[in-house]
């Protein structure tokens, strides 16, 4: 079915204009200025899916286990059937290393005009779990002669078990030279308000409402649903689900509140407890309710990945579908260039403020969770302030 345009504004147009590039080209031979995606990964192809899992399982920033060194192994052997069949079932792999890909080359050529006094720019994919690993990544940098880096959390708002996992591996990385002797880090950990991200979001919301017939798209619900976090990263004082929560609440700003809408959570793993109410919990409760149109909303993700492709469009939109209800999913930002243009912003701001003498890190960054007790959060956020050194 055709999409409706979305509505353009003058920030629209702003944010989506055509990618440019340099007019005047970088000294050649100039060592690359790195801007590292971080982010979680998933296996490009079924085959890898076991060695994914037990990387994800081994975490114990994400999912903390007694002994796991031997439950994460065990626990990933006995998973890796059913996820390996729900990978098949979305194609074969995940997309979003391919999505990532496209996003940062899309930024880096932005940034070469955006910020070109540290040009040319080159985007470096370094995933937690899947290929590319950190450490493969880090010796690309090292290859490459990369004597000035950004960490680009690709997680729009911060918690401790993804951008922190992803920082604490980067620094244990660097900190020994596997990226490169000298080089100079600074860190974007956030940006889940930033107005790009917001628009690119909320064009996606609006372009699924159009698909309902117009007489009753107002009466549609708006759930947005991110990954949930164990009680206990929760109750230690981890950010995640105020920043969450403050990304809603700034898309459905931007959408003068058209819809009603809720806040659900995702993705929970094992018996303990969890963020809730689940995504698929909700709907069960909507079509008891009465509300027979929904509008699925991937708010912490910035890709398609499984966590789209089959939870919520082949899991939960299933079950809705067959409690009589109408649902939409909006689609993720995959290759918006409204959402490519936000991380160049996102990105040229970051440089233009470490020029000014503002650090390398931001406020936030620099306060752990009250109840943290890892210390290599604490060495990480050190290592980070004082820009790699």
């Amino acid at each position: 079915m055709a999409l409706a345009a979305p509505r353009r504004t003058s920030l629209t147009r702003s944010l989506a204009r055509s990618f440019a590039s340099l007019h005047n080209a970088p000294p050649q031979g100039k060592s690359p200025t790195a801007v590292v995606m971080m982010n979680m990964g998933g296996p490009a192809t079924v085959a890898e899916t076991h060695d994914f899992l037990k990387n994800l399982f081994s975490d114990g920033d994400l999912i903390p286990l007694p002994f796991q060194r031997f439950l994460a192994p065990y626990i990933a052997r006995r998973r890796t059937p059913q996820i390996e069949k729900q990978y098949a079932d979305i194609g074969g792999g995940s997309p979003i290393l391919r999505y990532t890909q496209l996003q940062g080359e899309g930024m880096a050529r932005l940034l070469d005009e955006l910020h070109p006094e540290t040009a040319p720019h080159k985007a470096y994919v370094a995933f937690r779990y899947a290929h590319p690993l950190t450490q493969e990544t880090a010796r690309q940098m090292k290859a490459d002669g990369v004597k000035r880096a950004v960490a680009f959390s690709q997680y729009p708002q911060y918690s401790c078990s993804t951008t922190g996992s992803s920082l604490n591996e980067m620094f244990r990385r660097g900190s020994v030279g596997e990226a490169g002797e000298g080089v100079e880090w600074s860190v974007i950990d956030r940006w889940g308000t930033h107005p790009g991200f917001v628009e690119a979001v909320a064009q996606n919301i609006e372009a699924a409402l159009a698909t309902f017939d117009a007489s009753a798209r107002k009466d549609a619900v708006l759930l947005f649903s991110a990954h949930s976090l164990p009680m206990s990263v929760v109750n230690r004082g981890d950010p995640y689900i105020l920043e969450v929560s403050a990304s809603v609440a700034a898309v459905m700003n931007r959408l003068g509140h058209s819809n009603p809408y809720r806040l659900v959570w995702q993705s929970q793993v094992g018996p303990s407890a969890w963020m809730g109410m689940q995504t698929g919990e909700a709907l069960k409760g909507l079509a008891r309710l009465g509300k027979k149109r929904v509008v699925l909303v991937p708010i912490a993700f910035t890709s398609d990945h499984i966590e789209t492709l089959y939870e919520l469009d082949l899991e939960y939109a299933a079950e809705a579908r067959e409690l009589g209800m109408e649902v939409r999913r909006a689609e993720s930002l995959n290759e918006s260039p409204v959402f490519i243009r936000a991380l160049a912003d996102i990105a040229a701001q970051h440089l233009r403020d470490c020029s000014a003498g503002k650090g390398p890190v931001s406020t936030q960054f620099l306060l752990r969770c009250p109840g943290c007790t890892n210390a290599t959060c604490g060495q990480q956020k050190t290592w980070f302030a004082r820009g790699g050194r």
